[in-house]
């Protein structure tokens, strides 16, 4: 996402001969995670359904040994956009409201099975999850989104009722009244965001409404909707208890296995904290542990990544952004960067000690989708940069030094994240919005980046200590003690060559896993020393190597393989969940009174022959309930019934979707909320189309704004500056239209887009007066806030 600041990273360039790893003892979270998505990320073969397309890419990614996923955030946003506008934390596509059931991703049952897919891969789930802003207040249309009552930040317009559908109140009008009464779990008032009268002030990182309403966690940001019908009495701490028990929900219910956390810096800390220790140890059978894969997105410098990391009692790392700044100047300096100096950037909190394990927390980068902002023509191929929304200076995938920069990357200490435009080349094949992801000639993937990849994971890079061997202008040597030796080398045209200190005992015999020197080998010497021969970055080296060599023993045992496994995920039924719509999914909704007619929790995709277990887990134990898994057809092929927590199990002999549903056994109970729990195996490869339930819930209208998407940043901006990103996933033609408060149409003007992102600069010809406008883009129906200085 847009951060309110561009920062430039300095810092002593230190000359470091040795660095010391971590001896003997192994650690944790050294994981190798695929950011899997870019800013815009569409592909028109899986519309809004990009989970669908991830469990398709899953069995490449597992031969080339990815460790984990980032997938992106998956709560419903007000437009169907790349999910970092938050609206329902509660709706995963199984709602419909908005005027849609899906999310990018897709709708709840294709999100679960994506993360199975990814888990019988091998494959962990990194879940990206937005905590400091919501999006999108009232409903379809805005209506009954505002309170009047709300304190101006001059940002939103007051649009700060967040009402959300549920079973027991779905959206059967887009009306204010209809909107007000709307009984979803996790309501929020305008006293949950800043400024409030627990904290009035809308200034500094923590409090600026920069993305949209901003959440406040402090004690005393509670309170009631001025002219809300569904208005439950709020207590002290409400956002930080409510979005704990959401993010215990969110981990049950998908199954992730680790988190990356958008803009730490824009919320306390303390909350931070909390809601780490609650996915790591307060989540029940879904507990990650303190080896949690977490990671936070704080743009800064090394003392402040640092700092947060202490703030958060280490329970999570930071994206290593000064690594990063040492990176780019490499890359950018066109051979004149001393490279020598690189392991000097690294931040310093990179390994901590956690319960008797060291954890490597950091994670170095070369991009990410918030560093990547390319202008791209109608095919998605690169025509230029949106250098204006990008938080720092991108690195050019086709750049020649990019191999350099990644066998830095994944050399130093940390859990390396790989870009997705990085390891895959969507910028000049004519077919980023077209292709598919199981095709190696649709999706190329950059060989050099895959081969540091497979010599990262089977020459074991990160069970060795992490030793600089060797410092010069041109030739970095770092050492994975007794595994590897990488060294690295940003010259264009001329090989270095360099004699260096190692671990690895006399008479050991290396080789190159390049490929860069063929089939020659080196031997260690007595006194432990090895040449080592780095190709330069022009790709004139054998197989056309740039800029790395990796030496390891010739009978290293490279054997690295991912282990599938099973998925275990759980549903809540109650009123305040789901959704009854016919639209919708229709699960949700507690077990009825006097009543055995069922609910249904939900919907797993399972492999064929490999077995299902369930658990249904009432709320009052003294009652006579039944669960039960349909198959595909409807069928029954597995209940259970009675009191108490009930265990069954299924095999089923065919893959497909398999339906979890429960209900009251005995027509006489009372209404009771209840809790279903699976453990199942999805295929590694889904056979036939990859679809779910959405072609006949999700209208046309609503299809035609798929990947619609608006900001304006600047955002509070001048009056003769209006910058505006437009995203789509077709060529269209838009108006922008800009009302002042009186609702005057102050200016308009017709844009012309392409598929990707679309800057423009508003052409208004008078001067407007400073205050509050509002932007509208009627093709999107998405209306934007925008405030001028």
């Amino acid at each position: 996402m847009k951060h309110s600041t561009k920062f430039s990273f300095t810092r002593p360039l230190l000359l470091l001969a040795l660095l010391l790893g971590l001896g003997t003892q192994a650690a944790r979270a050294q994981q190798v995670v695929l950011q899997g998505f870019w800013w815009d990320y569409w592909n028109s073969n899986y519309p809004n359904g990009w989970a669908n397309y991830i469990a398709d890419l899953a069995p490449r990614l597992k031969a080339m040994g990815i460790d984990a996923v980032w997938m992106p955030p998956t709560i419903k946003s007000p437009n169907q956009g790349n999910g970092y506008s938050p609206f329902d934390n509660y709706d995963l596509g199984d709602k419909y409201q908005k005027g849609f059931l899906a999310t990018r991703v897709g709708n709840k049952d294709e999100l679960l099975r994506g993360v199975a897919i990814l888990h019988a891969n091998g494959i962990d789930v990194v879940q990206d999850i937005v905590l400091n802003h919501n999006d999108g207040a009232g409903s379809s249309n805005g209506a009954g989104g505002q309170d009047p009552a709300a304190y101006e930040d001059f940002t939103t317009s007051k649009y700060k009722n967040f009402r959300y559908v549920s079973y027991a109140t779905p959206a059967t009008a887009e009306t204010s009244a209809n909107y007000l009464a709307r009984s979803g779990r996790f309501s929020k008032n305008w006293q949950n965001f800043n400024p409030n009268p627990g904290n009035n002030t809308t200034s500094g990182d923590l409090n600026s409404v920069l993305f949209g309403p901003d959440i406040s966690y402090y004690n005393g940001s509670y309170g009631q909707s001025s002219n809300a019908t569904f208005n439950p009495v709020q207590g002290a701490d409400y956002m930080r208890n409510k979005e704990r028990e959401w993010l215990i929900w969110y981990k049950k219910q998908v199954g992730f296995d680790g988190v990356r956390l958008d803009a730490v810096k824009h919320f306390p800390s303390f909350a931070m904290e909390d809601f780490l220790y609650s996915m790591q140890s307060s989540a029940g059978w879904a507990n990650g542990g303190p080896t949690m894969y977490a990671v936070g997105e704080w743009v800064g410098g090394a003392s402040q990544l640092d700092q947060w990391c202490t703030e958060v009692q280490d329970r999570a790392g930071t994206f290593d952004f000064g690594m990063r700044d040492g990176i780019y100047s490499m890359v950018s300096g066109g051979g004149n960067f001393n490279i020598g100096n690189l392991p000097g950037y690294q931040q310093g909190r990179r390994v901590v000690l956690t319960n008797g394990t060291y954890v490597h927390r950091t994670v170095p980068f070369v991009n990410n989708h918030d560093t990547f902002r390319p202008q791209v023509d109608a095919t998605g191929n690169y025509t230029g940069w949106n250098t204006g929304s990008e938080l720092a200076p991108h690195i050019d995938p086709f750049d020649p030094r990019l191999s350099a920069a990644y066998a830095v990357l994944l050399s130093v200490d940390g859990s390396p994240q790989l870009f997705f435009e990085d390891l895959f080349n969507i910028g000049s094949t004519g077919k980023r919005y077209s292709h598919s992801p199981k095709s190696t000639v649709d999706l190329p993937v950059r060989s050099d980046i895959e081969n540091l990849i497979w010599c990262h994971q089977n020459l074991k890079f990160k069970e060795g200590a992490y030793k600089v061997r060797w410092q010069a202008a041109d030739h970095l040597v770092i050492e994975r003690s007794t595994k590897a030796i990488i060294g690295i080398n940003d010259n264009f045209s001329t090989w270095q060559n360099s004699t260096v200190s190692c671990d690895f005992a006399p008479g050991t015999v290396l080789k190159d896993y390049s490929g860069a020197n063929g089939t020659t080998t080196v031997t260690v010497s007595g006194s432990q020393t090895v040449v080592i021969n780095t190709p330069p970055c022009n790709g004139t080296a054998a197989g056309g190597r740039r800029g790395y060599s990796v030496w390891a023993p010739t009978t290293a045992v490279t054997n690295y393989a991912k282990v599938g496994r099973a998925t275990t995920q759980e549903w809540e039924l109650a009123d305040d969940l789901g959704d009854s719509d016919a639209r919708s999914l229709q699960q949700g909704g507690q077990l009825p009174a006097s009543s055995t007619a069922y609910r249904t929790a939900g919907r797993i995709y399972v492999a064929a022959n490999k077995s299902i277990s369930y658990t249904l887990f009432p709320t009052d134990a003294t009652r006579s309930l039944t669960v039960a898994v349909l198959n595909s057809a409807g069928t029954v092929v597995s209940s259970s019934t009675g009191t108490g927590n009930r265990v069954g199990a299924y095999t089923p002999t065919a893959e497909g979707w398999y339906t979890l549903k429960a209900k009251n056994a005995v027509a006489t109970n009372p209404a009771q909320r209840a809790f279903v729990k699976v453990t199942y195996t999805a295929p590694t490869v889904v056979t036939g189309a990859m679809t779910g339930r959405r072609d006949a819930v999700v209208t046309k209208a609503a299809e035609e704004l798929t990947a619609a998407e608006v900001s304006v940043f600047p955002n509070p901006t001048t009056a003769d500056r209006i910058d505006v990103v437009l995203q789509t996933n077709r060529q269209q033609n838009v108006t922008v239209r800009l009302h002042d408060l009186t609702g005057r149409l102050v200016h308009e003007e017709t844009l012309r887009l392409y598929p990707g992102s679309n800057e423009a600069r508003l052409n208004v010809k008078r001067a407007l007066g400073t205050g509050l406008y509002q932007l509208t883009v009627p093709e999107f129906r998405i209306s934007r806030k925008v405030a001028l200085r």
